[in-house]
């Protein structure tokens, strides 16, 4: 399968250099150009599965580039190549990344074949099948409270999980519930083609606990067939704020059967409490009943080394932003070298979100992280298909119990 590169250099040199170091490879088709102008009309009219961008360029500069590549309708995969410090393009990648950009590199000129060759062994690897499954949102409104609060009571809008996988025994050993709708006309869809009209509407708390219902209902399930799988559930920590909540899940839990200890509420990072006493008292009112409590996304947004020290968690997932690139990056390298030793100090589980190559996979192994979850582990699945899963993943044909321990 021929993958066609774009390369942005402003530089004639590095921009023939750059080209023949692509175009030497096998099944590459290569174009060049040396400013921005040119290089979004040719990803207007072209379809890219990569292109390489400088960032210091006379005129327009890579950033502004990167911004205009975020606006196209599909926009192709990007990877950078500069003589920029580290720091300058870790930004330019967390900048691209926030734009719902995907960023397959980040390379130091002068780049060399080896780099060329891991970038592109980085592209082959990802494949539209290991992406997110696409959403199906052509032609849908916005769903009311109506639809929502319906699809809610008929089981159309319900947990699937996502297996996280133990890095020492190779093993799944929890999994994480994520909603997905069966959309009468369109499918099913992924959480982000209604999840923002959720959180318009106010219905967290009501997902919440549908979420929580269904999660205990498949672990029952599960230990039917011999199973035992604890799963984490994201928590928005604004419904901190509720007093009660802690008190509330727990009766949910007890009622159906479940364990708190099978149990992890996940803190997620796009939210928190106008006071944070109210953060740091739900926290640990649900330690206290016995959940386990997971510091959601570390690495991204205001999540901080303050917080994962002081707070009663027992989990931290590292975001994929921290997580994609690593085997490639030596800053993503020892920034998650950094985090897995100071989680690992704090005996806390480690999982890695995110995780979608075999380079990025060994990294995180060679560097002690726990857990792993991703497309390249499993995308999220139904429960019942998530028994096969187990099944298939058991030594002795489904008769084993799956355990937090790994």
């Amino acid at each position: 399968m021929t993958q066609r590169v774009l390369i942005l250099e402003d530089q004639p040199f590095q921009r023939g250099y750059l080209a023949h170091l692509f175009g030497s490879r096998g099944g590459v088709q290569v174009d060049a150009c040396e400013d921005v102008e040119a290089a979004i009309a040719l990803c207007a009219g072209h379809s890219y599965d990569l292109v390489v961008s400088d960032l210091l360029m006379p005129g327009q500069d890579g950033i502004q580039f990167i911004q205009a590549l975020a606006a196209q309708p599909r926009p192709p995969r990007l990877a950078v190549a500069s003589a920029a410090s580290r720091r300058m393009m870790a930004s330019a990648r967390l900048m691209a990344e926030s734009l719902g950009l995907e960023v397959l590199g980040v390379l130091s000129k002068p780049v060399v074949a080896a780099d060329v060759e891991a970038l592109l062994e980085a592209l082959a690897q990802a494949q539209p099948s290991v992406h997110p499954e696409p959403a199906h949102t052509a032609g849908l409104p916005e769903p009311d409270v109506q639809q929502l609060r319906q699809a809610m009571a008929e089981g159309s809008l319900t947990a699937w999980f996502q297996p996280k996988k133990s890095l020492q025994s190779g093993r799944v050993v929890a999994a994480e519930a994520l909603v997905r709708w069966r959309h009468p006309q369109l499918g099913t869809l992924a959480a982000g083609s209604f999840l923002p009209a959720i959180c318009r509407h106010g219905l967290e708390g009501e997902l919440l606990r549908m979420m929580l219902t269904a999660s205990i209902q498949a672990q029952t399930r599960w230990r039917k067939r011999g199973f035992r799988v604890p799963v984490s559930i994201n928590l928005p920590p604004h419904l901190l704020e509720q007093s009660d909540l802690p008190d509330e899940l727990l009766a949910i839990t007890l009622a159906l059967g479940g364990t708190p200890g099978d149990l992890c509420f996940e803190l997620m990072e796009n939210s928190t409490t106008r006071h944070v006493s109210d953060y740091y008292a739900g926290a640990c009112r649900l330690r206290m009943k016995g959940f386990g409590l997971a510091q959601d996304d570390f690495g991204q947004g205001l999540s901080s080394v303050h917080s994962l020290v002081n707070m009663p968690f027992t989990e931290v997932k590292i975001d994929r932003s921290l997580v994609t690139g690593c085997a490639r990056d030596p800053a993503l390298h020892l920034t998650l070298a950094t985090i897995i030793a100071l989680a690992n100090q704090l005996n806390l589980t480690i999982v890695a979100e995110g995780v979608e190559s075999d380079a990025d996979l060994g990294v995180l192994r060679q560097l002690g992280c726990g857990q792993v979850q991703g497309f390249l582990i499993s995308r999220a699945l139904p429960w019942d298909e998530f028994i096969r899963l187990l099944e298939d993943d058991s030594p002795v044909g489904g008769e084993a119990t799956q355990s937090a321990l790994g």
